[in-house]
């Protein structure tokens, strides 16, 4: 640490010292954007009243600002500064309180700080702001709107905020506030923090049913990006007009799905430089949420648990994030997580402040004055062999915590330290010397190590393909980005098909075919070989393995409700996307092998719970909008199960479209799978022949089909019984030309009449005996 300044040399220097030694922390310190002046507002404690002060160089004479006010008036919300589009590199500072009134102030050199105006920047009298932050010239804020009723029930009110927008315009003329702009309205209670291009909207603890989730704001775009980032859910949508900016009809697609995640645990929030919303838990994890609603871990904090008091301070400089919490600086590569520097402070309360066109150091704000912390950047920091290993580490904590009885968590330090588990020790070994050594990659490594590196060697080589990928993903143009995603997609969905499909890898899949379908379903053709053959047919030569994958259908509990779905369906939807003739076959295929590898009906395999071609169905009527051809599919998928119950689903479907043709041929089809089926698909339709006279033309291709046990009692019970009701009375010789004759019938009859019943031919031999009864055998004398 160097120090930069003892703080004389702003005005008023020992009342700063003064203020920061008195043992009342600032509940916020902020640094003007040209770093000549320095704000501090002071909460409200007793005798002292609320305050803000500004500070000065020396070098910069004028007027001071030193504003305080009485408990009645609401309170101060946001210290704000603004670019002035007036003059380049002007800016202004915009004092937000609570009841919406803005005092704009503006430093002269020489002369010093000067109010410019006073406004009100929300509508309503009875509004109340709660957070608000600036994006360029433009102010963004959370504002209540209290219902109409006095004694209205507050609880019952929960979405009574508005997150509104506003231009406020420095002219030479005055200051000017734009339209009000309402960005979403009906919403419960948000911080609002602003990026260069985007606005996080972050959820209080007050309301347990939306805290599960982050909003993003694209302004250029009008969209919202709905982000869950533990449970991997990212859904975007684009608001058309100002009546799809309701806080329900935004989430009214994904209410369901949100509902059975977990509320996000959330101590800190902060934007870092980069744009990126940077989250720390109660538990210490440090992650950054990108603006597309992807969320990377970067870093777990020491000393467990937070306490809900205890301030985390974050600021990113470059590519370093820099934490302060209880005097203790770390300083963390935010690409690899690497921690690169801890230093312990004399005193806890610090404050960051904006480094001047110097990325490679940080200033800090003591009781004592201002430090500069200089840092150099590490050498050969492109390696990831320390981050892969502590990645090797960390996964296999998580996969012995879910094999293991004992209750106490497992550590990446007790792994390291007990010596138990070997795996994860040799892997990190491998790594450590395969990577390091591009030319002699054994050398060092015992005879076990090196032929476990043999046969590691093409996994490895994958790996590092693998990141190479997504290094040309992140640095690539946007004209080439698609053609990278399309092979980094292939690559993820064939890796997680050879892995366990737990719950974190089927979100992730969900996440990849909402974001990628098309290079998903590449990947999904590629991964299952699926290709026609000679004759047309779809053939598909996946291993057993993959098979077991697609077909997992997790327990609804680990799905949450109207959760994720699984791999199956993920694939019929997109047969249904981008090849729907192939959707039969594939089901067809897939159930072959699961007739070849569980025993019909088993408990354990797929069709012990939901038949496959019932799953298909849900997926084809799910989707949104109801095609012509959707009939056909359906009868496809009916007809390919060949289950008793799907092929009479689908006859039925046949006849409700009138379709006589395909009628008898699908009876034709499938009387010959069994009796029992022949049997109901006949019945079937001699009851349709009772009651009009479209199957006529098909009489000489139905009456074949007459199973053998029934007889001509039997028929004519079916016919009398689905005879069409006549209001008037029954004549003998109706003119009517739809109605069922004995005629029609007598083919039917006299065939039945004339083959033998099945219980004559059990008794046919008995019957045609010579002697009846027969002769006693012989005695023996």
């Amino acid at each position: 640490l160097r120090q930069v300044s003892d703080l004389s040399d702003f005005s008023r220097g020992h009342w700063l010292r003064e203020l920061l030694c008195r043992g009342e922390e600032p509940s916020h310190v902020q640094s003007s954007p040209d770093g000549q002046h320095l704000l501090l507002l002071q909460k409200s404690r007793p005798p002292t009243l609320p305050r803000v002060v500004a500070f000065q160089r020396h070098s910069i004479a004028g007027a001071d600002l030193d504003r305080t006010w009485q408990p009645p008036q609401p309170a101060l919300v946001g210290l704000l500064f603004l670019q002035s589009p007036v003059v380049l590199g002007s800016w202004v500072l915009a004092v937000v309180w609570e009841h919406g009134r803005t005092e704009v102030w503006h430093f002269v050199v020489a002369v010093g700080w000067q109010l410019l105006q006073t406004l009100e920047l929300c509508q309503g009298a009875r509004a109340r702001v709660v957070s608000v932050c600036s994006q360029g010239a433009s102010l963004v804020w959370c504002e209540e709107r209290p219902p109409l009723g006095a004694h209205s029930d507050m609880s019952k009110c929960a979405f009574r905020f508005c997150v509104c927008a506003r231009a406020l315009e420095v002219g030479e003329e005055g200051v000017r506030l734009g339209t009000v702009r309402i960005v979403l309205h009906n919403s419960p209670e948000y911080q609002v923090l602003a990026s260069p291009q985007h606005i996080f909207l972050v959820p209080t603890k007050g309301f347990a049913t939306t805290s599960k989730f982050l909003l993003i704001w694209h302004p250029e775009k009008a969209k919202f990006t709905i982000t869950a980032p533990s449970a991997g859910f990212i859904h975007s949508k684009v608001l058309q007009s100002s009546s799809e900016s309701d806080f329900r009809k935004l989430l009214l697609g994904s209410v369901g799905l949100l509902s059975g995640f977990a509320p996000l645990d959330i101590h800190t929030s902060t934007v870092s430089n980069s744009g990126g919303l940077l989250l720390v838990s109660t538990k210490g994890s440090v992650s950054v949420v990108e603006p597309d609603g992807t969320q990377r871990h970067v870093f777990d904090l020491e000393g467990g648990p937070l306490a809900q008091g205890s301030p985390v301070r974050l600021k990113t400089f470059g590519s370093i994030l820099a934490c302060v919490l209880a005097g203790v600086v770390y300083l963390v590569d935010q690409k690899s997580g690497r921690l690169l520097e801890k230093e312990v402070l004399s005193t806890k309360e610090v404050h960051f402040l904006e480094s001047q066109g110097e990325e490679d150091s940080i200033q800090l704000l003591t009781q004592t004055g201002i430090y500069s912390f200089s840092f150099s950047k590490p050498e050969d920091s492109s390696r990831p062999e320390p981050c892969l290993v502590e990645m090797v580490f960390e996964e296999a904590c998580r996969y012995y915590q879910r094999r293991s009885l004992s209750s106490s968590k497992l550590t990446v330090e007790k792994l390291k330290k007990s010596g138990t588990f070997q795996a994860p020790v040799v892997l990190a070994a491998i790594l450590q010397h395969s990577l390091h050594q591009k030319q002699k990659p054994a050398q060092g490594l015992q005879d076990t190590y090196a032929k476990l590196l043999s046969t590691l060697s093409l996994e490895l080589q994958s790996y590092m393909s693998l990141e190479l990928l997504k290094t040309c993903v992140v640095c690539a143009p946007e004209t080439e980005v698609e053609s990278y995603c399309k092979e980094l997609v292939e690559q993820e969905v064939s890796r997680i098909l050879q892995s366990d499909m737990d719950k974190d890898n089927l979100a992730y899949l969900n996440s990849v075919f909402a974001s990628f379908p098309k290079a998903a379903w590449k990947a999904t053709r590629s991964c299952l070989q699926l290709q026609q053959n000679g004759d047309g047919l779809l053939v598909a030569r996946a291993t057993p393995e993959v098979w077991k994958k697609v077909l997992c259908q997790p327990q609804l509990e680990e799905m949450g409700q109207n959760g994720m779905v699984p791999l199956f369906e993920l694939i019929c939807a997109s047969f249904l996307r981008f090849k729907p003739k192939w959707l039969p076959s594939f089901v067809e295929l897939t159930q072959q092998y699961v007739s070849s590898s569980w025993s019909y009906g088993s408990k354990e395999g797929p069709e012990g719970r939901v038949p496959l071609y019932k799953r298909a169905l849900g997926v084809l009527a799910r989707k949104n909008k109801h095609g012509e051809g959707d009939d056909e599919m359906e009868l496809e998928l009916l007809l390919c199960s060949k289950r008793p119950k799907a092929v009479l689903q689908a006859l039925h479907l046949l006849i409700r479209l009138k379709q006589w043709q395909r009628v008898v041929e699908v009876a034709e089809k499938f009387s010959k799978l069994s009796p029992l089926l022949n049997k109901e698909i006949f019945t079937t339709l001699l009851a349709e022949l009772a009651q009009h006279r479209q199957l006529d033309p098909y009489l000489d291709r139905l009456w074949p089909l007459c199973p053998t046990e029934l007889t001509a009692s039997d028929i004519l019970t079916v016919v009398l019984q689905h005879l069409p009701h006549s209001q008037e009375d029954p004549v003998p010789f109706s003119s009517d030309g739809s109605q069922l004759t004995v005629g029609l019938l007598k083919p039917l009859l006299q065939r039945v009449v004339q083959c033998p019943s099945v219980q004559e031919d059990m008794y046919s031999d008995t019957l045609q005996s010579t002697t009846f009864p027969p002769p006693a055998p012989p005695r023996e004398h």
